[in-house]
């Protein structure tokens, strides 16, 4: 992948908190869950929160997200989404904007829109056929 350009999401679970709709849903709001995992994480392990709105995007990053996915946008509703949230923080605070949800390597062109910093699809890693070979030494 690192080859090609792109980048993993995450190496492991210990390299960076990913809050998705559970989380949530257990801790009551977007707010209790980042709060109670900034407790754990600390000031130098980034979260990212998985948001299905505009709305859950502004309360993950009033209450301290680093990165907020919007999942499951379409491109326009994604580009809309993008600018208002960028537009709203203004220079105050650095908050990257991650696509997902739906996005292949056929569409990826139409989700790289204004606003985005980050694009992502499991299909480079999910659905990748294998390839298996061995470094067996033949004597």
């Amino acid at each position: 992948m690192q080859v090609g350009g792109a980048d993993t999401h995450r190496m492991d679970l210990s390299s960076m908190v990913m809050l998705k709709d559970n989380h949530i849903w257990a801790t009551g709001s977007i707010t209790n869950a980042v709060k109670q995992a900034r407790t754990v994480a600390g000031f130098s392990i980034k979260i990212e929160v998985e948001c299905q709105s505009e709305a859950e995007a502004m309360e993950a990053i009033d209450a301290g997200a680093d990165i907020v996915m919007l999942d499951n946008f379409n491109p326009s509703e994604l580009e809309l989404a993008a600018a208002s949230i960028k537009a709203s923080l203004g220079a105050k605070k650095q908050v990257l904007i991650e696509a997902s949800g739906g996005i292949t390597e056929a569409n990826a062109a139409e989700y790289m829109v204004p606003g985005i910093d980050i694009i992502s699809f499991g299909s480079m890693t999910q659905s990748v056929p294998h390839v298996d070979f061995s470094l067996k030494i033949a004597h």
